[in-house]
């Protein structure tokens, strides 16, 4: 159990039509963790990363972020998600703004920043995801992985408690991902409490505090990496590893 939960999720349960997406779900990340979810297509991951901050509604049980319970709608709903980042698989930038004006706009318009502090406070992101020499252009001038930083820049902005990556690398070509995984890797050695949903299993060996195992909807390992990728208990988990590590 963590120390200081910062997500905790409680017999949480989702259906699609007749399929149980998730099934009592259980699940605490503390304070500066950085939680892996992995499994193979249709196990849940993504269902799981998106009901942390409410884009997709649970049937039943709890999620708590940061002590209070997810709210259902309005002011209280917005105000959660300004605290629970996240970054896509499509990076959902504005076509039509400036990189610098994708990464300033929600500090502006949610957290009412004047627009010059937020400039500044947004170009020193684009600094840090390397791409300070970019901010005048616009998204379709970016490489997906330089649209993808500035997807992850764009989340950091609203300096939110902790951040959640659906899938961030898989709709970039291989000589992108690592580019986007380094980001990565730094925010989680600076201590940012991170929900990451991904195939690369690199990352999880060396970012992740844990790495969460999850088969048809259920939990089925949450275990330290080391211990996970070197001796899986399930058949589940080491039918997957097989698959994914004979490459």
């Amino acid at each position: 159990m963590a120390v200081d939960p910062l997500i905790e999720l409680r017999d949480v349960n989702k259906h699609f039509g007749t399929l149980h997406v998730l099934q009592d779900i259980t699940l605490t990340v503390g304070r500066g963790e950085v939680v892996v979810v992995i499994g193979p297509s249709g196990s849940g991951k993504s269902t799981l990363c998106r009901a942390v901050n409410r884009l997709e509604t649970i049937e039943s049980g709890r999620i708590i972020i940061d002590g209070q319970d997810l709210p259902e709608e309005g002011k209280a709903l917005a105000a959660l998600r300004a605290d629970v980042g996240m970054v896509f698989q499509s990076f959902n930038l504005f076509a039509h703004k400036t990189v610098l004006e994708n990464v300033s706009l929600a500090p502006v318009k949610v957290r009412g920043r004047k627009r010059e502090d937020a400039d500044r406070r947004s170009r020193e992101l684009l600094d840090r995801v390397g791409l300070a020499d970019q901010a005048e252009k616009y998204p379709a001038q970016l490489s997906g992985g330089q649209q993808q930083r500035v997807a992850i820049a764009r989340a950091l902005a609203m300096e939110p408690k902790a951040l959640l990556f659906d899938e961030p690398t898989s709709a970039l070509d291989p000589e992108m991902i690592n580019e986007v995984l380094e980001v990565m890797q730094q925010l989680a050695r600076d201590g940012m409490t991170m929900v990451v949903v991904t195939h690369e299993m690199g990352f999880a060996r060396s970012a992740a505090n844990r790495v969460v195992f999850m088969a048809d909807g259920r939990v089925v390992e949450d275990r330290t990496p080391e211990d996970f990728f070197t001796a899986p208990r399930s058949e589940r988990a080491k039918d997957f590893l097989s698959k994914i590590l004979k490459h």
